[in-house]
C-alpha cells in the first residue's frame, strides 16, 4: 500500500488524485510542509512523498510518473510520441505555469519577508496570463490531448486551482470550463474530500 505524506493545500494533492483516479488503496499522512513528519520523509521538509516498500519518492511529477508507469494508467507508453507529446506538455504546465504560480508564493508568504520582492508579482501575473494562453492553444479536449487523460491534466487542474486561490485571473472559457470539469471528477471529490 501506498503512503502519501502531504496536505490537500499542496502539491500531495496532485498524488492523492492520481491515486483515486488509477483505483490504488493509500494510507495519507495529512501533514503541512517542514512539519517533523515531512521532515522524516524528505530531510527538505517539502511535500509530497510516498513511501512504497521502503523506499521514499519526493516530487509530485515524479511520483506521479512513477505511478502512471507502474500502472498504465493516465500516461501513453514510454517511447512512444504519444508519450513524447505528453512529457512535452507535462513540462510546459511545470516550466511556465507552476514556476511562476510558486514564485509568486514564495513573495507572497514562503520566504522571509525581508527577503520578498511584492513588486515581482505583476511581471508574474503577466507571464501567467501568456502562458495560460498557449496552454489553451495546445488544448484538444476533453482533456490536454484530446480524449485521453494524463498526469499533465492532473498537473495543470491543479495549477489553474492553485492561480484562481492565489487571484491570477484566468479569463480563457475553454481553461474555465476544463478546470470547471476536472474539479467535478468524482477521483477529485475524493481527493479533496469533498
Amino acid at each position: 500500500m501506498y503512503e502519501v505524506i502531504g496536505n490537500t493545500q499542496s502539491r500531495a494533492f496532485r498524488v492523492l488524485w492520481m491515486l483515486e483516479e488509477i483505483g490504488e488503496p493509500y494510507k495519507h499522512l495529512n501533514v503541512k510542509p517542514h512539519s517533523e513528519e515531512a521532515r522524516a520523509a524528505n530531510p527538505s521538509g517539502k511535500v509530497p512523498a510516498l513511501r512504497v516498500d521502503g523506499v521514499t519518492l519526493t516530487d509530485s511529477s515524479a511520483i506521479l510518473t512513477y505511478l502512471a508507469d507502474r500502472h498504465g494508467k493516465l500516461t501513453f507508453p514510454a517511447g512512444t510520441l504519444e508519450r513524447a507529446q505528453q512529457d512535452s506538455l507535462t513540462h510546459m504546465v511545470l516550466d511556465e505555469i507552476d514556476a511562476v504560480l510558486w514564485t509568486a508564493a514564495r513573495h507572497s508568504f514562503i520566504l522571509p519577508e525581508a527577503q520578498r520582492v511584492p513588486e515581482v508579482k505583476a511581471s508574474l501575473n503577466w507571464e501567467f496570463q501568456r502562458n495560460i494562453q498557449r496552454l489553451s492553444e495546445c488544448f484538444k479536449g476533453p482533456f490536454l490531448m484530446g480524449d485521453t487523460m494524463t498526469i499533465a491534466d492532473i498537473i495543470a487542474t491543479h495549477c489553474l486551482n492553485w492561480a484562481y486561490a492565489a487571484k491570477f485571473q484566468i479569463e480563457d472559457p475553454t481553461l474555465l470550463a476544463y478546470a470547471k470539469a476536472m474539479r467535478g471528477r468524482e477521483a477529485f471529490k475524493r481527493a479533496a474530500g469533498q
